[in-house]
Protein backbone atom coordinates (compact mmCIF):
# COMPACT_ATOMS: atom_id res chain seq x y z
CA UNK A 1 0.00 0.00 0.00
CA UNK A 2 2.80 2.26 -0.28
CA UNK A 3 1.57 3.71 -3.33
CA UNK A 4 -1.22 5.23 -1.28
CA UNK A 5 -1.17 8.94 -0.40
CA UNK A 6 -0.60 9.29 3.67
CA UNK A 7 -4.16 10.46 4.24
CA UNK A 8 -5.46 7.60 2.49
CA UNK A 9 -2.20 5.09 4.49
CA UNK A 10 -4.18 6.33 7.55
CA UNK A 11 -6.94 5.06 6.27
CA UNK A 12 -5.86 1.81 5.32
CA UNK A 13 -4.32 0.97 8.53
CA UNK A 14 -7.83 2.44 10.50
CA UNK A 15 -9.56 -0.40 8.28
CA UNK A 16 -7.07 -2.94 9.47
CA UNK A 17 -7.14 -2.09 12.67
CA UNK A 18 -10.30 -3.24 12.74
CA UNK A 19 -10.13 -6.86 13.37
CA UNK A 20 -13.62 -7.77 12.58
CA UNK A 21 -13.64 -5.42 9.41
CA UNK A 22 -10.76 -6.81 7.79
CA UNK A 23 -10.84 -10.42 8.03
CA UNK A 24 -14.80 -10.03 7.01
CA UNK A 25 -13.62 -8.10 3.89
CA UNK A 26 -11.27 -11.46 3.20
CA UNK A 27 -14.21 -13.84 3.75
CA UNK A 28 -16.17 -12.20 1.50
CA UNK A 29 -14.00 -11.85 -1.19
CA UNK A 30 -13.31 -15.46 -1.21
CA UNK A 31 -17.11 -16.45 -0.88
CA UNK A 32 -17.55 -13.85 -4.19
CA UNK A 33 -14.75 -15.51 -5.85
CA UNK A 34 -16.44 -19.02 -5.05
CA UNK A 35 -19.46 -17.47 -6.27
CA UNK A 36 -18.28 -16.25 -9.56
CA UNK A 37 -16.85 -19.47 -10.32
CA UNK A 38 -20.36 -21.60 -9.12
CA UNK A 39 -19.99 -23.96 -12.99
CA UNK A 40 -16.57 -25.05 -11.59
CA UNK A 41 -17.85 -26.17 -8.51
CA UNK A 42 -20.98 -27.62 -9.21
CA UNK A 43 -22.06 -28.30 -12.44
CA UNK A 44 -23.90 -31.78 -13.75
CA UNK A 45 -21.89 -31.95 -17.20
CA UNK A 46 -17.85 -32.77 -16.77
CA UNK A 47 -15.16 -30.08 -16.84
CA UNK A 48 -13.41 -32.04 -18.93
CA UNK A 49 -14.23 -35.43 -21.27
CA UNK A 50 -11.44 -37.51 -22.89
CA UNK A 51 -13.36 -39.96 -25.20
CA UNK A 52 -11.66 -42.35 -27.77
CA UNK A 53 -8.54 -39.81 -27.84
CA UNK A 54 -10.19 -36.71 -28.50
CA UNK A 55 -10.55 -34.42 -25.44
CA UNK A 56 -14.14 -32.56 -25.03
CA UNK A 57 -15.31 -29.49 -23.12
CA UNK A 58 -18.74 -29.83 -22.30
CA UNK A 59 -18.40 -27.18 -19.45
CA UNK A 60 -18.45 -24.57 -23.01
CA UNK A 61 -19.95 -26.61 -25.59
CA UNK A 62 -22.83 -28.16 -26.01
CA UNK A 63 -21.95 -32.16 -27.65
CA UNK A 64 -24.80 -34.93 -28.59
CA UNK A 65 -25.26 -38.72 -27.94
CA UNK A 66 -23.73 -39.02 -31.33
CA UNK A 67 -20.41 -37.61 -30.28
CA UNK A 68 -20.13 -39.72 -27.83
CA UNK A 69 -21.40 -42.89 -29.79
CA UNK A 70 -25.20 -42.50 -29.45
CA UNK A 71 -27.59 -42.67 -32.03
CA UNK A 72 -29.65 -39.83 -31.73
CA UNK A 73 -28.68 -36.45 -31.89
CA UNK A 74 -30.05 -35.11 -28.67
CA UNK A 75 -28.11 -32.97 -26.18
CA UNK A 76 -25.88 -35.40 -24.19
CA UNK A 77 -27.33 -36.12 -20.47
CA UNK A 78 -24.37 -36.31 -18.70
CA UNK A 79 -26.25 -38.15 -15.96
CA UNK A 80 -27.72 -40.99 -17.54
CA UNK A 81 -26.07 -43.93 -16.60
CA UNK A 82 -25.60 -45.18 -20.59
CA UNK A 83 -23.22 -42.31 -20.93
CA UNK A 84 -21.64 -42.63 -17.72
CA UNK A 85 -21.11 -46.13 -18.96
CA UNK A 86 -19.41 -44.83 -22.11
CA UNK A 87 -17.01 -42.34 -20.69
CA UNK A 88 -15.83 -44.80 -17.93
CA UNK A 89 -15.44 -47.37 -20.62
CA UNK A 90 -13.36 -45.67 -23.56
CA UNK A 91 -11.87 -42.49 -21.63
CA UNK A 92 -12.24 -40.48 -18.20
CA UNK A 93 -13.86 -37.14 -16.99
CA UNK A 94 -13.35 -34.51 -14.78
CA UNK A 95 -16.01 -33.75 -12.69
CA UNK A 96 -17.10 -30.40 -10.44
CA UNK A 97 -16.76 -31.43 -6.78
CA UNK A 98 -20.65 -31.24 -6.73
CA UNK A 99 -22.31 -33.40 -9.80
CA UNK A 100 -25.14 -31.14 -9.79
CA UNK A 101 -26.36 -27.84 -11.25
CA UNK A 102 -28.79 -24.98 -10.55
CA UNK A 103 -31.50 -26.63 -11.94
CA UNK A 104 -30.49 -30.37 -12.02
CA UNK A 105 -33.05 -32.74 -10.36
CA UNK A 106 -31.16 -35.99 -8.89
CA UNK A 107 -33.71 -38.52 -9.64
CA UNK A 108 -31.70 -41.19 -8.76
CA UNK A 109 -32.27 -40.56 -4.96
CA UNK A 110 -34.02 -43.47 -3.11
CA UNK A 111 -35.82 -41.07 -0.95
CA UNK A 112 -38.91 -38.97 -1.44
CA UNK A 113 -37.98 -34.66 -2.13
CA UNK A 114 -37.01 -32.61 -0.23
CA UNK A 115 -34.46 -35.33 0.95
CA UNK A 116 -32.11 -35.12 3.63
CA UNK A 117 -28.14 -34.36 3.68
CA UNK A 118 -26.14 -37.13 2.15
CA UNK A 119 -23.22 -38.25 0.33
CA UNK A 120 -24.69 -37.16 -2.76
CA UNK A 121 -26.14 -33.77 -1.70
CA UNK A 122 -24.56 -32.30 0.84
CA UNK A 123 -27.02 -30.33 2.04
CA UNK A 124 -30.07 -32.41 0.81
CA UNK A 125 -32.49 -31.51 -2.17
CA UNK A 126 -35.20 -29.43 -1.95
CA UNK A 127 -39.06 -29.92 -2.34
CA UNK A 128 -38.36 -30.18 -6.52
CA UNK A 129 -35.17 -32.74 -6.27
CA UNK A 130 -32.81 -30.16 -6.83
CA UNK A 131 -29.46 -29.80 -4.69
CA UNK A 132 -29.09 -27.31 -1.82
CA UNK A 133 -25.61 -26.68 -1.83
CA UNK A 134 -25.61 -25.76 -5.99
CA UNK A 135 -28.56 -23.63 -5.54
CA UNK A 136 -26.72 -21.74 -2.68
CA UNK A 137 -23.87 -21.25 -4.62
CA UNK A 138 -25.61 -20.33 -7.86
CA UNK A 139 -28.67 -17.77 -5.46
CA UNK A 140 -25.96 -16.29 -4.15
CA UNK A 141 -23.57 -14.96 -7.12
CA UNK A 142 -27.06 -13.85 -8.60
CA UNK A 143 -28.02 -12.04 -5.34
CA UNK A 144 -24.44 -10.46 -5.19
CA UNK A 145 -24.37 -9.04 -8.69
CA UNK A 146 -28.29 -7.51 -8.24
CA UNK A 147 -27.28 -6.03 -5.03
CA UNK A 148 -23.55 -5.01 -6.52
CA UNK A 149 -25.58 -3.65 -9.49
CA UNK A 150 -28.38 -1.97 -7.67
CA UNK A 151 -25.89 -0.56 -5.44
CA UNK A 152 -23.79 1.39 -8.35
CA UNK A 153 -26.42 2.41 -10.30
CA UNK A 154 -28.65 3.84 -7.28
CA UNK A 155 -25.35 5.51 -6.11
CA UNK A 156 -24.49 7.32 -9.41
CA UNK A 157 -27.96 8.89 -9.80
CA UNK A 158 -28.52 9.48 -5.95
CA UNK A 159 -24.87 11.36 -6.00
CA UNK A 160 -25.77 13.54 -9.11
CA UNK A 161 -28.93 14.66 -7.66
CA UNK A 162 -27.32 15.54 -4.34
CA UNK A 163 -24.56 17.43 -5.83
CA UNK A 164 -26.89 19.56 -8.19
CA UNK A 165 -29.01 20.21 -5.39
CA UNK A 166 -26.46 21.14 -3.01
CA UNK A 167 -24.42 22.98 -5.89
CA UNK A 168 -27.07 25.29 -7.38
CA UNK A 169 -29.56 25.45 -3.90
CA UNK A 170 -32.82 27.96 -4.49
CA UNK A 171 -35.46 26.61 -6.46
CA UNK A 172 -33.23 23.69 -7.37
CA UNK A 173 -32.84 22.06 -4.23
CA UNK A 174 -36.69 23.27 -3.18
CA UNK A 175 -38.59 21.13 -5.89
CA UNK A 176 -35.96 18.73 -5.94
CA UNK A 177 -36.74 18.20 -2.51
CA UNK A 178 -40.18 18.41 -2.82
CA UNK A 179 -40.17 15.63 -5.91
CA UNK A 180 -38.07 13.16 -3.63
CA UNK A 181 -40.57 13.81 -0.77
CA UNK A 182 -43.51 12.80 -3.29
CA UNK A 183 -41.44 9.78 -5.19
CA UNK A 184 -40.10 8.07 -1.53
CA UNK A 185 -43.94 7.98 -0.80
CA UNK A 186 -44.68 5.93 -3.60
CA UNK A 187 -45.50 1.95 -2.09
CA UNK A 188 -42.78 0.31 -4.06
CA UNK A 189 -43.59 -3.11 -3.20
CA UNK A 190 -47.22 -2.39 -4.14
CA UNK A 191 -46.22 -1.33 -7.66
CA UNK A 192 -43.67 -3.75 -7.82
CA UNK A 193 -46.91 -6.86 -7.44
CA UNK A 194 -48.93 -4.69 -9.58
CA UNK A 195 -46.25 -4.34 -12.50
CA UNK A 196 -45.62 -8.09 -11.94
CA UNK A 197 -49.25 -8.92 -13.02
CA UNK A 198 -48.45 -7.37 -16.69
CA UNK A 199 -45.14 -8.19 -17.28
CA UNK A 200 -43.14 -11.55 -16.69
CA UNK A 201 -40.61 -10.56 -14.06
CA UNK A 202 -36.58 -10.92 -14.40
CA UNK A 203 -33.56 -10.03 -13.35
CA UNK A 204 -32.77 -7.17 -15.62
CA UNK A 205 -36.75 -5.97 -15.51
CA UNK A 206 -36.49 -5.95 -11.46
CA UNK A 207 -33.15 -4.26 -11.30
CA UNK A 208 -34.54 -1.33 -13.32
CA UNK A 209 -37.68 -1.28 -10.92
CA UNK A 210 -35.28 -1.40 -8.06
CA UNK A 211 -32.98 1.22 -9.25
CA UNK A 212 -35.87 3.55 -10.65
CA UNK A 213 -37.84 3.45 -6.31
CA UNK A 214 -34.48 3.24 -4.67
CA UNK A 215 -31.84 5.54 -5.76
CA UNK A 216 -32.30 8.43 -3.01
CA UNK A 217 -30.77 6.64 -0.58
CA UNK A 218 -27.22 8.92 -1.22
CA UNK A 219 -29.70 12.20 -1.90
CA UNK A 220 -29.20 13.65 1.39
CA UNK A 221 -25.86 13.07 2.37
CA UNK A 222 -24.48 13.92 -0.88
CA UNK A 223 -26.62 17.56 -1.14
CA UNK A 224 -25.43 17.76 2.71
CA UNK A 225 -22.08 17.98 1.66
CA UNK A 226 -22.34 20.34 -1.01
CA UNK A 227 -24.37 22.58 0.63
CA UNK A 228 -21.85 22.77 3.30
CA UNK A 229 -19.37 23.08 0.91
CA UNK A 230 -20.14 25.80 -1.85
CA UNK A 231 -19.95 28.51 0.46
CA UNK A 232 -15.87 28.10 1.29
CA UNK A 233 -13.54 30.41 0.05
CA UNK A 234 -11.67 28.39 -2.61
CA UNK A 235 -15.45 27.25 -4.34
CA UNK A 236 -15.73 30.73 -4.53
CA UNK A 237 -12.35 32.03 -5.84
CA UNK A 238 -13.23 29.16 -8.81
CA UNK A 239 -16.47 30.59 -9.62
CA UNK A 240 -15.04 33.96 -9.88
CA UNK A 241 -12.19 32.69 -11.83
CA UNK A 242 -14.47 31.27 -14.27
CA UNK A 243 -14.21 27.67 -13.74
CA UNK A 244 -17.17 25.72 -15.36
CA UNK A 245 -19.46 24.28 -12.26
CA UNK A 246 -19.06 20.67 -13.62
CA UNK A 247 -15.56 21.01 -13.22
CA UNK A 248 -15.98 22.81 -9.36
CA UNK A 249 -18.66 20.13 -8.43
CA UNK A 250 -16.33 16.68 -10.10
CA UNK A 251 -13.36 18.01 -8.92
CA UNK A 252 -13.57 20.07 -5.88
CA UNK A 253 -16.56 19.04 -4.34
CA UNK A 254 -17.31 15.66 -4.79
CA UNK A 255 -13.96 14.03 -3.23
CA UNK A 256 -15.26 15.50 -0.13
CA UNK A 257 -18.73 14.28 -0.55
CA UNK A 258 -17.46 11.24 -1.43
CA UNK A 259 -15.90 10.49 1.93
CA UNK A 260 -19.28 10.25 4.06
CA UNK A 261 -20.64 8.05 0.73
CA UNK A 262 -18.47 5.06 0.60
CA UNK A 263 -19.23 4.93 4.29
CA UNK A 264 -22.90 4.19 3.28
CA UNK A 265 -22.26 1.68 0.38
CA UNK A 266 -21.61 -1.42 2.49
CA UNK A 267 -25.22 -0.55 4.12
CA UNK A 268 -26.99 0.03 0.61
CA UNK A 269 -25.72 -3.33 -0.22
CA UNK A 270 -27.19 -5.29 2.68
CA UNK A 271 -30.80 -3.10 1.72
CA UNK A 272 -30.21 -4.38 -1.96
CA UNK A 273 -29.99 -7.99 -1.37
CA UNK A 274 -32.58 -8.26 1.08
CA UNK A 275 -34.88 -6.36 -1.36
CA UNK A 276 -34.52 -9.52 -3.78
CA UNK A 277 -34.86 -12.04 -1.19
CA UNK A 278 -37.96 -10.19 -0.02
CA UNK A 279 -39.71 -10.01 -3.52
CA UNK A 280 -38.23 -13.38 -3.94
CA UNK A 281 -39.85 -14.96 -0.66
CA UNK A 282 -43.20 -13.38 -1.57
CA UNK A 283 -43.26 -14.70 -4.99
CA UNK A 284 -42.54 -11.18 -7.00
CA UNK A 285 -38.98 -11.77 -7.71
CA UNK A 286 -36.94 -13.64 -10.47
CA UNK A 287 -38.92 -15.82 -12.97
CA UNK A 288 -40.16 -19.67 -11.21
CA UNK A 289 -37.09 -22.33 -11.56
CA UNK A 290 -34.23 -19.62 -10.64
CA UNK A 291 -32.13 -20.20 -7.60
CA UNK A 292 -32.72 -17.81 -5.15
CA UNK A 293 -31.77 -17.27 -1.73
CA UNK A 294 -35.90 -16.30 -1.52
CA UNK A 295 -37.02 -18.57 -2.93
CA UNK A 296 -35.18 -21.65 -0.77
CA UNK A 297 -36.57 -19.60 2.37
CA UNK A 298 -40.06 -19.85 1.10
CA UNK A 299 -38.99 -23.87 0.40
CA UNK A 300 -38.31 -24.19 4.22
CA UNK A 301 -41.35 -22.72 5.21
CA UNK A 302 -43.62 -24.20 2.81
CA UNK A 303 -41.62 -27.42 4.00
CA UNK A 304 -41.28 -27.58 7.99
CA UNK A 305 -40.56 -31.62 8.50
CA UNK A 306 -37.94 -30.39 6.36
CA UNK A 307 -35.42 -28.28 8.46
CA UNK A 308 -32.24 -28.05 6.39
CA UNK A 309 -33.76 -26.14 3.90
CA UNK A 310 -35.00 -23.38 6.17
CA UNK A 311 -31.28 -23.70 8.38
CA UNK A 312 -29.72 -23.45 4.82
CA UNK A 313 -31.08 -20.25 3.81
CA UNK A 314 -30.98 -18.23 6.72
CA UNK A 315 -26.99 -18.85 8.07
CA UNK A 316 -26.42 -18.28 3.86
CA UNK A 317 -28.12 -14.97 4.48
CA UNK A 318 -27.29 -14.13 8.06
CA UNK A 319 -23.23 -14.68 7.12
CA UNK A 320 -23.44 -12.72 3.95
CA UNK A 321 -25.13 -9.89 5.63
CA UNK A 322 -23.01 -9.86 8.63
CA UNK A 323 -19.88 -9.84 6.76
CA UNK A 324 -21.16 -6.98 4.94
CA UNK A 325 -22.01 -5.06 8.18
CA UNK A 326 -18.69 -5.65 9.50
CA UNK A 327 -17.09 -4.23 6.44
CA UNK A 328 -19.19 -1.46 6.80
CA UNK A 329 -18.41 -0.73 10.10
CA UNK A 330 -14.27 -1.12 9.28
CA UNK A 331 -14.69 1.64 6.58
CA UNK A 332 -16.81 3.83 8.72
CA UNK A 333 -13.79 3.43 10.88
CA UNK A 334 -11.79 4.32 8.45
CA UNK A 335 -12.84 7.37 7.14
CA UNK A 336 -13.45 8.55 10.87
CA UNK A 337 -10.02 10.53 11.64
CA UNK A 338 -11.19 10.74 15.22
CA UNK A 339 -10.16 6.79 15.17
CA UNK A 340 -6.78 6.52 16.18
CA UNK A 341 -4.55 3.23 16.07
Amino acid sequence: MSHLNPINQARWARFKHNRRGYWSLWIFLVFFVLCLCSELLANDKPLVVHYQDRTYFPLVVNYTESDFGGPLDTPADYQDPWLKQRLDSAGWAIWAPIRFGDNTINFASTRPFPSPPSRENWLGTDANGGDVLARILYGTRISLMFGLMLTLFSSVIGIIVGATQGYFGGKVDLWGQRIIEVWSGMPTLFLIILLSSVVQPGFWWLLAITVIFGWMSLVGVVRAEFLRTRNFDYIRAAQAMGVSDWRIMSRHMLPNAMVATLTFLPFILCGSITTLTSLDFLGFGLPMGSPSLGELLLQGKNNLQAPWLGLTAFFSLAILLSLLIFIGEAVRDAFDPSKVH
